[in-house]
């Protein structure tokens, strides 16, 4: 009996435990919501940027989806709740820096035609205006028939419509041209 009531705590202990995995010291939830909609932590990986001559890790990056997946593109063409989480883990990473890396993010992922969604990349750059600290954490979640819902720590900072900008947006990390191979391949649970 003593036995088997170790082994009922042991795995009790190890399932109170499994809500979260970490990616250099920061802990990615295992579920996320879209709508009402449950989603799932599909891979994180960490991007790093090269400054002069050193590399720093400049957030933790989660991507969240229904079911898991490793097919990049189908992830990025899907019109289905799904979400990107990003963890800021410098305090390098400024207003200026994030808005440069999107910008520049979206002409990879659009191969430079961004002027169909302009407005849109416009008005998500805004949440970017305030001060970015390390530990900020950004919520990009879509969801069908509303668009991307995107949040900081938590409060919802603006929501920019368009299956096309959700298409971009997704193409940043998962795109042929992503910001960095090895972010994209962690994200993808590969």
């Amino acid at each position: 009996m003593k036995r088997i009531l170790v082994c009922l705590m042991v795995v009790l202990l190890t399932g109170t435990l499994s809500f979260a995995i970490e990616a250099e010291d920061v802990k990615l939830p295992l579920t996320m919501k879209s709508g009402n909609t449950d989603l799932v932590l599909n891979g994180q990986g960490i991007r790093t940027k090269k400054i002069v001559v050193v590399t720093i890790k400049a957030y933790v990056g989660g991507l969240y989806l229904k079911n898991k997946s490793s097919n990049a593109q189908e992830i990025i063409n899907a019109d289905e709740p799904m979400a990107l989480k990003l963890f800021i883990a410098s305090n390098l990473i400024s207003s200026k820096v994030m808005t440069d890396a999107t910008n520049e993010g979206f002409e990879k992922a659009t191969n430079g035609n961004t002027a169909p969604i302009r407005s849109e990349i416009d008005k998500m750059l805004e949440i970017f205006a305030d001060k970015i600290k390390p530990e900020d954490v950004y919520d990009l979640v879509y969801v069908p028939g509303s668009g991307m819902e995107i949040y900081k720590n938590g409060k919802k900072s603006a929501t920019v419509a368009g299956l096309e900008f959700k298409k971009a947006l997704f193409g940043i990390w998962l795109g042929d041209n992503c910001v960095l191979e090895s972010l994209k391949q962690g994200m993808l649970g590969l």
